[in-house]
C-alpha cells in the first residue's frame, strides 16, 4: 500500500462539479445580459420555427432555474423581440411558468438526451404556473430538428469551439458522475 494519499475519481468530481457555480457567482450579471440576448436573438433568427410552435405562448415569461446556478434566467420566446435575461434568485422575476431543476438535467433535456417527462415524474425536474405554456414549450424543444444546445454555441462565434469542448468535458464528467463513476 502506498504512503501517499490517492484521490478517487469520483472525489474530485465533486470539486469539479461546482465549478461553474463557483465561477459564476463572481460574474456580474450586467456581463452575462448582452450574452445571453445575443443568444436569444441568434436562436430567433436562426430557427424561427422553434418560437412559432409556441403559438400564443410566445408572450410568457418562462423562468428557467438551473438549482445549481447562483442565478435564475427569465426567458420570453418572442421571435421578434426575444428576451433572455439572468437575474439573482433573491429578486424573484415575475414570470408565468417555471422549470426548474440541475443545469445538467435542464441541458440533457433541452437537447433531448433525458426525458422531461420522466424527469418530472421522478421530480428531478420542477414545474409552476401556466403548466400549458411548459407543455408548449417542451413540445417546441420535442420537434427541434438538431440540436439545440449546437444552436446556441454557435451564437457564441469564435468562442463556440472552446465553449463546446469545455462543456462536453463537463457533461461527460456528470454522465459518469450520474453513472456512478463508470464509463
Amino acid at each position: 500500500m502506498s504512503s501517499r494519499t490517492e484521490l478517487s475519481a469520483p472525489s474530485l468530481l465533486a470539486p469539479l462539479q461546482s465549478l461553474p457555480r463557483l465561477l459564476l457567482a463572481a460574474v456580474p450579471l450586467s456581463v452575462l445580459q448582452p450574452v445571453l440576448g445575443h443568444i436569444a436573438a441568434h436562436v430567433a433568427r436562426s430557427r424561427p420555427e422553434l418560437f412559432a410552435r409556441l403559438g400564443p405562448h410566445t408572450q410568457k415569461r418562462y423562468l428557467i432555474d438551473p438549482t445549481d446556478l447562483p442565478f435564475v434566467l427569465v426567458l420570453v420566446p418572442d421571435a421578434s423581440r426575444p428576451h433572455l435575461r439572468a437575474h439573482r434568485r433573491h429578486e424573484n422575476p415575475r414570470h408565468h411558468a417555471g422549470i426548474a431543476g440541475t443545469f445538467f438535467d435542464l441541458l440533457e433535456m433541452i437537447d433531448g438526451s433525458l426525458d422531461g417527462d420522466a424527469l418530472f415524474f421522478n421530480r428531478t425536474l420542477r414545474v409552476s404556473g401556466d403548466i400549458e405554456a411548459v407543455v408548449a414549450l417542451r413540445n417546441a424543444l420535442d420537434d427541434f430538428d438538431g440540436s439545440v444546445v449546437d444552436n446556441i454555441l454557435d451564437a457564441l462565434g469564435p468562442l463556440a469551439k472552446p465553449a463546446a469542448l469545455g462543456l462536453s468535458a463537463l457533461r461527460a464528467m456528470q454522465r459518469r458522475n450520474r453513472d456512478g463513476g463508470k464509463q
